[in-house]
């Protein structure tokens, strides 16, 4: 009896089927085994006790329906495809699944090949920021002066610089070398020289000071008014943008800035400029190269020496702020760029290295620097009149609204010379 019942479990095939089949198959035909075994061993041995035993052929066919049953459910049931799942993920989130992947597990170059072009693509987008800012700057400019397209032409923009603690040196200077009134007027309708007190506003806009330069304004009318804030560490702001404003007001061969503390002749000036009026690119003035003053504490104190090399290195050559001259094609080079010009502690530095990197003529007048008497009047009785006056150790006229009358009066090219100079 037990040796029929193994010959027949022995004899049992397993038909090759797919993977999922199998497993499939196999597992139903154990559960079919385990839920009926124990039902024949009871059932076999009722019948050993009644002394009739169960047939093996049976058991093998019990078995045998047991294993196509489960064949048959396992083909109903497994035969849908295990990639449908996968078909159904977004194509995207495998690809960035793959590539969040890579950069986890790719080498330390890899990486850093990353960062590289992420900075190339920064560096990129600032350079195209800028060049927009540059292209608006000059487009801004362009409908400016579209706009002011009958600009009043003019030979030479003078600027005078002063502040407003300077009303007394302002009248020293319409009492000596300055025109006023309609001789102002007049000298700009026939010489084309435009002179004007450039000042900004105060901190408190339509304060004291700003109500008393505009009665003062209201009375000369010789006032350019900025949109900037006075202060001394303004300087350099102040004058780019006065020689921004000027180029929308006046098309003019030369633009200048005096202080309000000089002499001036402008005869003479009108000579002297005249000889440059064909060279293109020209910047005039007394050029110096003093030294980089890094000690804190000190006027003149430049915060940024380091880029002037070591400590006790001079500057490049540039105008004395006390009074320069640029011609025409200069000016309108600040007027577009202002946004991307760098400022310095001097304004006289400052416009120096604006015009440092440039195909710029450099001239080095000599006679735009002279001394206060003996200086000036030794030079003026052997016939070489100076431009203009001051003393370089009060960086203008030491005193000068006590001086500027006297000085004037010993250094001046005349009454009238003006009127005699042939343009």
């Amino acid at each position: 009896m037990k040796t029929h019942n193994k010959k027949a479990l022995i004899n049992i095939k397993v038909v090759p089927l797919e993977r999922n089949k199998v497993i499939a198959g196999s597992s139903l035909l154990h559960n079919c085994i385990v839920s009926f075994w124990p039902c024949w061993l009871h059932h076999n041995n009722i019948k050993k006790m009644r002394g009739k035993p169960f047939s093996g052929k049976a058991i093998f066919l019990l078995i045998l329906v047991c294993f196509l049953a489960g064949t048959l459910f396992t083909t109903h049931i497994w035969t849908r495809p295990a990639t449908t799942v996968e078909t159904a993920e977004p194509k995207a989130t495998k690809l960035g699944c793959d590539h969040k992947r890579k950069l986890s597990e790719g080498q330390p170059g890899d990486v850093m090949e990353e960062v590289s072009k992420t900075h190339k693509a920064i560096q990129s987008l600032e350079k195209a920021v800028s060049t927009l800012e540059m292209e608006l700057a000059a487009a801004r400019r362009r409908s400016q002066n579209n706009n002011n397209y009958n600009r009043q032409k003019a030979f030479v923009v003078i600027g005078v610089n002063t502040a407003f603690s300077s009303r007394q040196r302002r009248e020293s200077l319409r009492q000596t070398w300055m025109p006023k009134g309609k001789e102002l007027k007049e000298l700009e309708k026939k010489k084309g020289i435009v002179i004007r007190f450039m000042i900004g506003h105060s901190t408190t806009p339509g304060g004291i000071l700003d109500k008393a330069i505009d009665e003062e304004a209201a009375k000369y009318k010789d006032f350019l008014r900025l949109d900037h804030v006075e202060g001394y560490h303004e300087l350099s702001s102040k004058t780019r943008l006065y020689f921004s404003t000027v180029v929308s007001l006046w098309d003019a061969e030369f633009y200048m800035k005096v202080d309000d503390d000089i002499h001036l002749n402008l005869g003479m000036l009108l000579s002297t400029l005249a000889k440059y009026r064909s060279t293109p690119r020209v910047y005039i003035g007394c050029m110096k190269s003093g030294p980089v003053l890094y000690q804190k504490g000190v006027k003149y104190h430049e915060p940024e020496h380091w880029k002037f090399g070591e400590d006790g290195n001079k500057y490049f050559r540039h105008a004395t702020g006390q009074i320069y001259a640029i011609s025409k094609d200069l000016a309108t080079y600040i007027s577009i760029n202002w946004p991307i010009l760098h400022r310095y502690a001097n304004e006289d530095v400052s416009l120096g290295s604006w015009l440092f990197g440039l195909e710029v003529q450099h001239v080095d007048e000599r006679s735009m620097c002279c001394g206060t008497p003996p200086d000036c009047d030794w030079k003026a009785r052997t016939g070489n009149v100076c431009v203009a006056s001051f003393d370089w150790s009060c960086s203008g006229i030491c005193k000068s609204v006590e001086k500027m009358k006297s000085i004037h009066k010993s250094c001046g090219e005349g009454e009238g010379a003006v009127w005699n100079v042939e343009l």
